[in-house]
């Protein structure tokens, strides 16, 4: 979790230079950069969710469902930036899935789905337990019969379309678990819980008596080896894939790019207040905020951090822009993580990531030049 309290409480309070502070002050009025209090939600958020995988731990324990890992705060709530009034946040969660004993998951490139990014298919395959020290039956080589007698299902039987997990049934299977057991939880005594409609994810409102409401969304994650790279239940775009294909997430590696540089910028940093002001600005728009976004972390690498202290805010939005119409221009904005040399050794990426060629975000720009010149048109009106 990122901590941005120094950057968020206190920055209004300290003094700055008059003629900076009036512009910051306009910018601020303009776009109602009153930063919502991001982490105590945060932490509210996790914590409840850490309960809610304690019980299923407890629950499932017997059964051979994916094995729940710990969640992971991903997205612009989570990275401390988000864009939205307090009440439109929604704070995203992974949770990773590891396969229960006596199974394994394959990774395999999913060349059925048409979808703009990398997919693949997670294939489960049953492996033998008969090692002598567990007792619980063995699939391969117990008969069906034994299996049916115990009431032993495996997870091939329960999530899974054909040999692959299944998307929809783990949404379907999480969103039950989570209305059973919502009474257990402490966070009952404080929260209603609404369970809202979602085939790929478990989308949650929670309200308080007060009235005041919370919306949580547990996408369900595979991790790629033991790297930062994941598969994501939860599409970018409208057009949903079929229910057995996963998609190649960044979010966990972007999470924790901000943490890194949280670590290393000057106290009162004005990155995350470059992210939010400049997410408004482009607000209706046709730019998206992953372009947005991707433009920030190259700069985070290419700036020396002690230039982003909070008296370089104008400037620094400024750079933001600038580069932002280059690369408009040059129909050409490099995705982050593909053969980016200047990435921080702390974020473990898979080995084809560092050899393989920059992904252009910008490619549809450089295939319809007529998008291309209404994409610069539309940034030179704002």
């Amino acid at each position: 979790e990122v901590d941005n309290s120094r950057d968020s409480e206190s920055e209004e309070s300290e003094e700055e230079n008059p003629a900076e502070m009036n512009m910051i002050w306009i910018f601020s009025r303009r776009f109602q950069l009153s930063v919502p209090k991001l982490a105590s939600s945060r932490r509210v958020v996790q914590e409840l969710l850490s309960d809610l995988l304690h019980i299923s731990h407890r629950l499932f324990s017997d059964s051979f469902f994916p094995v729940l890992e710990p969640v992971i705060g991903v997205g612009s709530a989570c990275e401390g930036w988000s864009p939205h009034k307090e009440e439109d946040v929604v704070y995203c969660m992974f949770v990773p899935l590891k396969p229960p004993p006596g199974h394994a998951f394959h990774l395999e490139p999913d060349t059925t789905a048409d979808v703009p990014q990398r997919s693949m298919r997670v294939r489960v395959e049953l492996v033998c337990t008969c090692t002598g020290e567990q007792n619980t039956l063995c699939f391969l080589h117990h008969s069906e019969e034994e299996l049916k007698r115990n009431q032993v299902s495996c997870l091939l039987y329960t999530l899974c379309t054909g040999p692959y997990l299944d998307v929809e049934k783990i949404a379907l299977w999480f969103q039950t678990f989570v209305i059973s057991a919502w009474s257990v939880v402490p966070q009952s005594h404080h929260y209603d819980v609404q369970v809202l409609p979602s085939s790929r994810s478990c989308k949650m409102k929670l309200t308080k008596a007060s009235g005041k409401s919370l919306f949580v969304e547990t996408i369900f994650s595979v991790q790629q080896g033991d790297s930062d790279i994941f598969l994501s239940s939860q599409p970018t775009e409208a057009r949903l894939p079929p229910s057995t294909t996963w998609l190649e997430s960044y979010a966990v590696a972007e999470a924790k790019f901000f943490r890194h540089v949280a670590r290393q910028a000057p106290p009162r940093s004005c990155h995350l207040k470059c992210l939010r002001l400049c997410a408004r600005l482009l607000e209706g728009s046709g730019f998206s905020i992953y372009a947005l976004k991707t433009t920030v972390m190259h700069l985070l690498t290419l700036i020396p951090l002690s230039e982003w202290q909070h008296g370089y805010l104008l400037l620094r939005v400024d750079d933001i822009m600038s580069y932002l119409h280059c690369c408009l221009e040059e129909k050409r904005l490099k995705h982050f993580f593909f053969g980016n040399e200047d990435m921080p050794e702390e974020i473990s990426l898979p080995p084809a990531f560092q050899e393989a060629q920059p992904v252009n975000l910008f490619q549809h720009l450089a295939q319809d030049p007529a998008a291309q010149i209404e994409a610069m048109k539309e940034f030179d009106k704002l």
